[in-house]
């Protein structure tokens, strides 16, 4: 109980700031849904710091009216910031995006996998017919990286020891709004059983921690590390499709800024505690180290070390559904 009430009150100050984030010259972000909320924030602090920051999404028009507000924020930045478009929900539109991104730029220190859809209406399904949070929060996310990889990998091996990095949004529904005690009930294909839409949101918070703990197995080949982070309970677009009592309790006492998220990003971006040797970690608001409920890390374990493996059948599902489009 004590972890979970950390994540909502009496939280540290953030370390890393606005004010003492230092220079990223030379360094290039991709943060998907950048254009919006946290992301936003984020995006800002990155280019006034002189970071090459790209911004995707599907919204041209929210991207173009986001990019001129940064660049009117920080009028003296030696940064450069552009809009990638690409659609989370589409798996055929990666590709495409990752091919234009990798024609322009020639390194990725950062990938935020920022963006995300939380409670859509019942039913709701992405262009290839997957639930629609499942298809936005873990499958888009999972084969976006995976196209990324080649140029990450490229960039770690010229570039300071884990300072390459790919960063998986979680949230406080990895400890309250998920599957107890294991966070994901998975069918026998791997895919993740429906548990309506406030379920089905854990689990897809759930499938990028266990997409973050699976890759960073991957570290010591790639050079990449890895961290899953809940940015906090903030006020954001994340929540258009509340309504009722969630809305009401968000109202009422969830009342962080965006920007208190950005910060938590902002850390786990650019932190040097987080070492290859800590690959795979769980980031709690504002920025610092936490633990996961213990079903969680039981899912997480192979069967061979006491666990049930679902992290593994989970990351193995992901990698079949997206395989044709990457």
């Amino acid at each position: 109980m004590g972890n979970l009430f950390s994540q909502f009150y009496f939280i540290p100050a953030p370390p890393v700031t606005e004010k003492n984030c230092p220079d990223q010259t030379g360094r290039v972000f991709l943060v998907t849904g950048g254009y919006a909320g946290l992301g936003f924030e984020l995006c800002k602090i990155l280019y006034a710091h002189n970071a090459t920051v790209w911004i995707a999404g599907r919204s041209a028009s929210k991207a173009e009216k986001a990019i001129l507000n940064i660049k009117n924020a920080s009028p003296s930045s030696n940064g450069d910031i552009n809009f990638l478009n690409l659609d989370l929900s589409d798996l055929k539109t990666i590709k495409p995006a990752v091919d234009s991104f990798t024609a322009q730029e020639q390194r990725l220190d950062v990938l935020v996998n920022n963006a995300g859809v939380m409670y859509p209406p019942e039913g709701s399904v992405d262009a290839q017919g997957y639930d629609l949070q499942v298809g936005t929060n873990c499958l888009g996310p999972y084969l976006l990286y995976q196209l990324l990889l080649p140029l990450l990998t490229k960039t770690a091996s010229t570039s300071p020891t884990a300072s390459v990095r790919v960063a998986w949004a979680a949230s406080v529904a990895v400890h309250v709004r998920s599957p107890q005690p294991q966070g994901m009930i998975l069918n026998d294909d791997g895919s993740p059983t429906d548990q309506g839409v406030k379920l089905n949101y854990g689990q897809t918070k759930v499938g990028n921690v266990f997409l973050a703990r699976e890759l960073a197995k991957t570290t010591s080949q790639t050079g990449v590390v890895h961290a899953a982070f809940n940015p906090g309970n903030l006020r954001t677009e994340l929540q258009r499709h509340w309504t009722g009592l969630d809305q009401w309790i968000t109202d009422k006492f969830f009342v962080y800024p965006a920007i208190y998220g950005a910060y938590t990003e902002l850390w786990t971006a650019l932190t040097p505690e987080l070492t290859p040797d800590k690959s795979g970690a769980y980031v709690y608001p504002w920025g610092r180290f936490g633990s996961l409920p213990a079903g969680v890390e039981t899912s997480i374990k192979g069967e061979s070390e006491g666990g049930t493996g679902a992290a593994t059948k989970f990351v193995e599902w992901c990698r079949k559904q997206t395989e044709p489009f990457a």
